[in-house]
């Protein structure tokens, strides 16, 4: 079993993550727009007055760019859809700080002042309201989320006419964006399908009229699936947007899986005949035809578990669990008593398996613990959330057998202190 599920709503909302991002029902959302069509909710549907100020307002944007050391890539800086190098914004953190590509506030007030946008990148690493949000969101979602923010001063376009790889939600926090969005050229572009590869498509597609052309005030957001083109202005003042990238997985994800697995067929690692000229479609044909029938018949045996097992590896890793106080967690781990009440690391993703020698085995994000069998039932009730007293925890004959386990959670970042 595993589960993913998130904490309390981010930012100090009272509100879900994903009703923060759309006005739609989430059925509604998952069978008419998710990966399909563009959606723009008004803020009178979403957030109230407030908008999204408290995710990160443009004091807060100030505040990273001043005093929290940032260093690339977390800033990235466009103008007149070029990003700049990044010696144009960086260097030297001065005494004690022995790095050379710090972020330099009097350099970035100097492009931002000439009309650059500013792309404040990963803060679902780095700003706690984001961090919350991008857990929450990416466990109703079910993928791995990124947060970025965008300053563009009033009247610039950071980037020209684009389509992502990736869902993006918009969400405008400050001033006012026209945004103008054009059908796909590609639909469903891959990662390593992205838009220079179509530019010219891109371009003549930009010139006609948009599938929506409207301007963002504070509070509103949209949904844009991957491959939808857009491009953003701001109006008569400076604007602030997040955006947050879904990383969605797709049926491709499925087949790189089944081709790493396909590798255990020996058919399929067979050397080609000697002297064989692959530019010759004429000597590749029969060569084509026996490899397709060795992979139709090993995908005949396909299976979901291991199928799963890869993809795991892939996605757990991607999205991290709720941040840990590495000194509170030793502290408690430490002062650890029957009586204490422990419970699940938010966010964490886990899968408990049998393994060999009469042991089970945890699957986390990060790692697999191998335990004796006999925790499997404590293991269990405290990841399920069934028992957070240490002293209830089942199967386990003494307390301090059961404080022997809870430690080894503790230290290994699966539970955290209740």
């Amino acid at each position: 079993m595993d589960t993913g599920l998130p904490g309390g709503a981010p930012g100090g909302s009272s509100r879900p993550a994903l009703a923060r991002c759309v006005a739609v029902e989430p059925a509604k959302f998952a069978g008419a727009y998710w990966g399909r069509a563009p959606l723009l909710s008004r803020a009178t549907e979403l957030a109230g007055p407030d908008g999204f100020r408290d995710l990160l307002s443009p004091e807060d944007a100030d505040e990273l760019l001043s005093r929290r050391g940032l260093r690339t890539p977390f800033l990235r800086v466009a103008k007149d859809g070029q990003v700049l190098p990044a010696a144009r914004f960086t260097g030297g953190g001065g005494a004690g700080a022995e790095v050379g590509d710090q972020v330099l506030d009097e350099r970035v007030l100097g492009l931002y002042a000439d009309g650059a946008t500013l792309v404040l990148q990963g803060l679902h690493r780095i700003w706690p309201p984001l961090v919350d949000l991008a857990r929450e969101l990416g466990g109703q979602l079910g993928q791995p989320l990124q947060v970025n923010a965008y300053l563009t001063p009033a009247g610039s376009q950071g980037f020209a006419t684009h389509y992502d790889t990736h869902d993006v939600f918009v969400l405008q926090v400050h001033g006012r964006k026209r945004w103008r969005i054009h059908e796909p050229v590609l639909p469903d572009p891959l990662e390593r399908q992205p838009w220079g590869g179509h530019a010219d498509e891109v371009s003549a597609v930009a010139e006609g009229p948009a599938a929506i052309d409207e301007v963002l005030e504070p509070g509103d957001a949209l949904y844009l699936p991957r491959g939808w083109l857009h491009s953003a202005q701001a109006q008569e003042g400076p604007s602030l947007h997040l955006t947050v990238g879904v990383k969605a997985l797709t049926r491709y994800a499925l087949v790189e899986a089944l081709l790493e697995l396909a590798a255990e067929d020996p058919r399929l690692r067979a050397t080609l005949p000697y002297g064989v000229d692959l530019a010759d479609p004429e000597q590749v044909e029969p060569e084509l035809t026996e490899t397709v029938e060795a992979l139709r018949a090993w995908l005949a045996g396909a299976a979901p578990g291991p199928v799963a097992d890869k993809l795991r590896a892939r996605v757990w890793p991607a999205a991290r669990p709720a941040p840990i106080r590495p000194l509170a967690q030793a502290d408690a781990m430490a002062a650890l008593g029957p009586d204490d009440h422990v419970s699940p690391r938010p966010g964490l993703r886990w899968r408990i398996t049998a393994a060999p020698d009469d042991r089970v085995a945890l699957h986390a994000f990060d790692r697999t613990l191998t335990l004796p069998g006999g925790c499997a039932p404590a293991l269990r009730a405290l990841l399920e959330g069934g028992v957070t007293r240490v002293g209830d925890l089942p199967g386990l004959d003494t307390d301090e057998d059961r404080l022997v386990l809870a430690r080894r959670l503790l230290r290994e970042a699966v539970l955290v202190p209740a």
